[in-house]
């Protein structure tokens, strides 16, 4: 069975808004990492809309940086399942579903290939609340942001979830990635 992962930003006081955050080259590696352990990524239109046609037209236009052109095409190398009552198209490697989350990441989950990467905060905190994910990685920025989405802000456990800590990575930044597992059981 395939699992479910979910990898974000955050900074110190647990905004996911990207205030103050720094996206260096050590950072893109990180998750380009983390994505070339994926091969589908679930969105909600916002995140949708903002990471496409962003990163696969830098797949086109290459960047200077070396580590946004790495993490361009690992990104474009993913299908992406946009969930969305109001989308008409979307890109080529993109299928949008109108409705059932919890359906549609358990087909997933069944059928071969790499890691599902949850790619929203919407989706990831639909996700927890059924159970479904499998693997957190967070990045902790050591900035306070004081604004901006939050993480989880809308979960809604029916008890706390405990994780289990894989491994950690510090930095030049300061930044800090921790890599979860949970061993919840959906069904």
């Amino acid at each position: 069975m395939r699992k479910i992962v979910f990898g974000i930003n955050i900074s110190a006081d647990g905004y996911c808004g990207h205030e103050g955050m720094v996206a260096d080259a050590e950072l893109h590696r990180y998750f380009t990492r983390y994505l070339e352990n994926t091969d589908t990524i679930l969105l909600g239109r916002k995140t949708y809309d903002l990471m496409v046609p962003f990163w696969p037209d830098v797949v086109k236009t290459p960047s200077e940086e070396e580590s946004l052109n790495e993490f361009a095409r690992a990104f474009d190398s993913q299908n992406l399942v946009v969930f969305s009552t109001t989308m008409q198209t979307a890109s080529e490697k993109s299928r949008i579903v109108r409705e059932d989350l919890k359906g549609e990441a358990l087909r997933l989950k069944e059928q071969s290939g790499k890691c599902i990467s949850a790619g929203s905060l919407s989706i990831a905190s639909q996700l927890s609340e059924f159970g479904l994910i499998d693997e957190y990685h967070f990045v902790v920025h050591p900035v306070i942001a004081g604004k901006g989405p939050r993480l989880f802000e809308s979960l809604s456990l029916p008890e706390s979830l405990r994780l289990q800590l894989i491994g950690s990575e510090t930095f030049v930044s300061g930044a800090i990635a921790s890599h979860y597992r949970t061993s919840i059981d959906p069904r």
